[in-house]
């Protein structure tokens, strides 16, 4: 990467990493899918499972 391409990292007081700046001509807002909460939740098989809504709910424990 050459020092032309207009990207810098800057410091970020009181943070541990570094930030890297965007590049001129590009956007900086990320890419989401878009959520469908009308889509109904289906297994492998196509067809609702038993467990499918409570696995949608479930939060794991690190969150």
């Amino acid at each position: 990467m050459s020092g032309t391409d207009g990207q810098r990292v800057e410091r970020v007081p009181g943070a541990r990493r570094a930030r890297l700046t965007a590049v001129p001509g590009t956007d900086a807002t990320p890419d989401l899918p878009a959520e469908d909460d009308d889509v109904p939740a289906t297994s492998v098989t196509g067809t609702p499972g038993p467990n499918d809504e409570r696995m949608k709910r479930d939060v794991p424990p690190h969150y």
